[in-house]
């Protein structure tokens, strides 16, 4: 088994709400990209494959670090739809979308919540599904010789951290509510399966003239 690194794509559009006007890279997404890839190569760091979703977020974010690498598109490193689950939410039960930050911790939860129990129809898929996606295209990429770095998004990397850690529900809201954009997720194998060694690490903006280029949205 080998290092697989995860990385939270850059920026994206933070005045959209829906599926399609979020998928793409803000100019400040871009430019965290960009120093996502400087840093990587700065220190050193080598990876023999990698990966990112069909997603123009994930696919631009790769184009922008300049791994270098032939960059393998799979779509099972694709994000849940959280704003088509949302609406579903609001449409059949009454729960307003949120509209910032604050509101929005409180909003995910609740929407893994009745995704997990099967109560929002015409979900684009199961939470089950998902989970199962996660757990083996993670397993896959694990497999493959030479460290691995993969291109994805937040709720995919909360719920690689459930899948290896046995993350309960609330605390994969808070997992994935934490992931900055660009940031670094690395797990290390071991006889007994993957485990998590590095969490949300965004070494390439933390000089202070880039404290407030740092992400979440």
């Amino acid at each position: 088994m080998s290092f697989v690194t995860l990385v939270r794509h850059g920026q994206a559009n933070t005045h959209a709400r829906d599926e399609a006007s979020y998928d793409q890279l803000s100019d400040l997404g871009r430019q965290q990209a960009r120093w996502l890839g400087d840093h990587l190569r700065a220190t050193g760091e080598v990876f023999a494959r990698a990966y990112c979703g069909t997603l123009e977020r994930h696919v631009e974010t790769a184009r922008e670090m300049a791994l270098d690498l032939e960059v393998v598109r799979d779509p099972r490193l694709n994000e849940l739809e959280y704003f088509t689950m949302a609406q579903l939410l609001e449409t059949q039960h009454g729960v307003a979308m949120p509209v910032d930050r604050e509101a929005f911790v409180l909003h995910l939860p609740r929407v893994f919540s009745y995704w997990r129990e099967d109560r929002l129809e015409g979900a684009p898929e199961t939470f089950a599904d998902f989970e199962a996606r996660v757990r083996d295209v993670l397993a896959e990429i694990a497999a493959g010789e030479g460290r691995a770095i993969a291109i994805t998004s937040g709720g995919l990397i909360g719920m690689a951290m459930r899948v290896t850690m046995g993350l309960e529900m609330q605390a994969l809201a808070h997992a994935c509510i934490a992931v900055e954009n660009s940031s670094l997720h690395r797990f290390q194998p071991l006889p007994t399966g993957l485990a998590l060694t590095l969490f949300n690490a965004v070494p390439h903006l933390e000089s202070p003239d880039r404290a407030l280029m740092r992400t979440h949205l």
